[in-house]
């Protein structure tokens, strides 16, 4: 439980067609309560890092920018990161979390501009994020803690590869992988998945193999639930989670069940856990049996990708201590 995750808002200018966050109907935290749920996490609970999600948490810029500039002063607080879809960055905003120490960047970025935009739908009036992205590109390479996430959704598991070969040929050097959680996915999907998996690792272990600097941080990371995040969950409304299941549409229902809490009345770390432990029952309860199916499918086609990259991983961390 060493990590504060905040619903900044559900709002997004992105309609993803892989994407099970329930958009309307909710508000969205305020700069208060965001600083509220930071003390909490420090004082009740030790601190940690800090994630910011949404929807799009940079539809709300005070909150975002009072959670960094709180962090700052706090030394229990350690990394900030910030997950979005790019298109509420610009010079300042880049400007502003290069120069902060606790600033981690993640930005959604799923390969070549078909398959992203084919994907990542705007709303009505919203600009086109991948030509938005590409017009910060030089800043956003002089980042020094950026992260791509490439969502591997069913339609576009054949061409994984050829996405992250965009990816890499843009100038990305850290990656996250995040294959489509709590879609119904067929047989040759998944087979296709898996192909794409085996090319992705073969261009990171050459790029290893030849001294090449490549950040994989599935390699770091690891979640009782699969796609969802465990910890100290503050949702937009205040209330307090062990898990942030409740964003998807498909299981917001379940919010009252997870509910340990709110930011008036937080929970102890034994209310969090005891109510953790049910996350997976409740999942299976509630969802299709071909989407947990696929979702177990796929999350296991992401850990055989991290297992077989890790002897590869090692070997590289030996040359470069060796050097």
């Amino acid at each position: 439980m060493s990590q504060l995750i905040l619903t900044v808002t559900r709002r997004c200018n992105l309609r993803c067609n892989y994407c099970p966050t329930a958009k309307d109907g909710f508000p969205s935290l305020t700069p208060r309560d965001a600083l509220r749920a930071l003390a909490v996490f420090r004082d009740r609970f030790g601190g940690g890092d800090v994630k910011l999600f949404g929807g799009e948490p940079l539809l709300e810029p005070e909150v975002v920018r009072a959670v960094f500039e709180a962090a700052r002063r706090e030394p229990r607080i350690g990394r900030v990161y910030l997950s979005t879809n790019g298109l509420g960055l610009d010079s300042e905003w880049l400007a502003y979390l290069a120069g902060h120490d606790k600033a981690v960047l993640t930005l959604s970025l799923d390969g070549r501009p078909g398959d992203h935009r084919r994907l990542r739908r705007a709303l009505p009036n919203v600009g086109d994020a991948y030509e938005h992205v590409l017009g910060l590109l030089p800043e956003l390479l002089a980042m020094p803690r950026l992260v791509v996430t490439q969502t591997i959704a069913p339609s576009t598991a054949a061409s994984a590869d050829q996405n992250f070969a965009h990816l890499l040929g843009l100038g990305f050097r850290r990656f996250n992988f995040l294959p489509g959680y709590y879609l119904p996915w067929r047989d040759e999907q998944l087979r296709a998945l898996r192909q794409g998996f085996e090319a992705i690792a073969s261009r990171i272990a050459e790029r290893w193999q030849q001294g090449r600097f490549t950040y994989v941080r599935n390699l770091f990371t690891w979640a009782p639930t699969p796609f969802f995040n465990t910890g100290v969950v503050v949702d937009s409304d205040g209330s307090i989670h062990p898990n942030n299941l409740g964003l998807a549409s498909a299981l917001d229902e379940l919010l009252p069940r997870s509910r340990s809490g709110s930011l008036d009345d937080p929970p102890t770390l034994d209310e969090l856990e005891r109510k953790a432990r049910d996350v997976d029952a409740w999942l299976q309860e509630k969802l299709p049996a071909d989407v947990m199916r696929s979702t177990v499918a796929v999350d296991a086609e992401l850990s055989r990708f991290c297992r077989g990259l890790y002897p590869e991983f090692a070997a590289y961390r030996r040359r470069r201590s060796a050097a």
